[in-house]
């Protein structure tokens, strides 16, 4: 189960943490990219889960929702303790968490930002995020992303 490479295989290793990597090819310009992605790897579609940067009342957040369902933004701003929720400029996420869109990974971020997880990914034992670059997911427990990101969980994504 060694790394590939990124920041976040670095830290799992590091923290020997249970996962796998499972590289994938998926243009990101794919229709339902997510979905894809998914079926490349031979899971369920709820199973795989998108990293999207955020900003609560200013501050840059992580939202983890499932490919299959929408960021619900108001739901993410009262899980995060804020009134209000957009989506982060490309260029400040990409910046900030050191990922391109795309491959942004909800761990070994730049700088570890808050981040809230769909409460969803705990009716799985185990879940696919990006693994901080496109064409690689990292397979973990949920409980184990949620104690490394220092995560909330709430139903944050509409089905």
């Amino acid at each position: 189960m060694a790394g590939q490479g990124t920041p976040a295989t670095a830290l799992l290793v590091k923290q020997k943490i249970a996962h796998s990597t499972h590289p994938y090819n998926v243009s990101p310009d794919t229709p339902n990219y997510g979905a894809e992605v998914a079926a490349a790897l031979g899971v369920p579609p709820g199973q795989v889960f998108k990293s999207l940067v955020t900003e609560v009342d200013g501050t840059l957040t992580v939202a983890v929702v499932p490919v299959t369902g929408e960021l619900d933004l108001k739901a993410l701003a009262t899980a995060a303790g804020g009134k209000r929720a957009t989506m982060a400029d490309r260029t400040v996420a990409e910046r900030a968490t050191g990922y391109v869109r795309g491959g942004i990974s909800p761990l070994g971020q730049r700088k570890r930002l808050p981040t809230v997880v769909d409460s969803s990914a705990e009716k799985f034992p185990t879940i696919y995020v990006s693994a901080g670059r496109r064409g690689l997911q990292l397979q973990l427990a949920p409980t184990d992303l949620v104690r490394l990101t220092g995560a909330t969980t709430a139903p944050i994504a509409t089905r």
